[in-house]
């Protein structure tokens, strides 16, 4: 038996927003009028969809799997309406983590708006891995690699290497007695624990802990963590390349992070070996939307560009 297909479009509404005041607002109802729609469905299904306690509301367990359920078929729904009428989506919602949004993303959003004009993107940056949810995004960059009902494709594997700012970088080599590039590359190779000798940048974002990404960085080149390390210490990778910038030290940061178009990076890749910390980005969609020529643009153009990374497995 059919659902009231009438509170559908509201029962999603109030568990994107969080909110039975916003639904109303965006519905252009009552409050009063979502409540009584949100109370047809729950009669109907014979479940609580939310709880509510006070202010506070939120899907219960039965409410985020019908949410689910239901999500991909109200665009279904909109997109074939929309096919019907001669008018084609083109808005996408992107998650994607903070430091991959602002690095490499919207420096080459410029390009995407050339090709696609009439493309509208909006990202929500993320700091944990995003919730493969319609009610989330359309579109992810995401370390997870698995989910009934989404395709993946690899795009990045993540490394990590030494960056300094480039008057850092003559501190070093001035510290170390190298006048050249080569020479600067000929003593780190043999000693990497020279590094130990100057502030070292670690961020928090990555393994959950500070100093645990220089210690792995070390630990990959067979040596211990030296000790009487001077570390600067900050909660993201974001502020660890800012610091970078800034001349506190030497950071790691990803790869992307350098892949800034037209060669704009105002960091110092130094000559040292760098690291994979095991973890791969994808991108990630729903397989029932694939179709979609807005998923389909973006995808095609995500791609292209990622050509760009030095570690791509597409």
């Amino acid at each position: 038996m059919l659902p009231p297909l009438k509170s559908l479009p509201v029962f999603e509404a109030v568990a994107r927003l969080n909110s039975f005041s916003l639904a109303a607002n965006e519905l252009n109802v009552s409050q009063s009028a979502v409540s009584h729609q949100i109370r047809i469905l729950e009669n109907h299904l014979g479940e609580n969809l939310f709880h509510r306690q006070g202010r506070k509301l939120e899907l219960t367990i039965e409410g985020k799997h019908y949410l689910d359920s239901i999500s991909n078929s109200l665009l279904q729904i909109e997109e074939a309406t929309n096919h019907i009428r001669g008018q084609q989506k083109t808005h996408i919602r992107l998650a994607v983590y903070s430091s991959f949004a602002v690095y490499w993303l919207i420096p080459r959003l410029p390009e995407l708006k050339h090709l696609y004009p009439n493309l509208e993107l909006s990202i929500e940056m993320s700091h944990g891995s995003p919730d493969l949810s319609d009610r989330t995004a359309d579109f992810f960059i995401t370390i997870e690699n698995e989910k009934r009902g989404f395709l993946f494709d690899h795009i990045y594997q993540e490394e990590l290497f030494p960056v300094c700012s480039h008057s850092y970088y003559e501190t070093i080599k001035n510290k170390l007695g190298t006048v050249t590039n080569q020479e600067l590359t000929s003593k780190l190779n043999n000693d990497p624990s020279l590094l130990a000798q100057f502030p070292l940048i670690t961020s928090y974002s990555i393994y959950d802990r500070h100093t645990e990404d220089w210690k792995r960085w070390f630990g990959n080149l067979n040596r211990p963590l030296p000790e009487g390390i001077q570390f600067h210490q900050f909660s993201h990778l974001m502020l660890a390349y800012e610091a970078a910038k800034h001349s506190l030290g030497i950071a790691l940061v990803n790869d992307y992070m350098m892949s800034e178009k037209h060669d704009q990076t105002t960091l110092v890749k130094l000559p040292c070996s760098a690291f994979k910390t095991g973890d791969n980005f994808y991108t990630a969609y729903k397989e029932s939307r694939k179709d979609e020529e807005v998923i389909k643009s973006f995808r095609d153009w995500l791609r292209k560009e990622a050509k760009t990374l030095t570690t791509l497995a597409i």
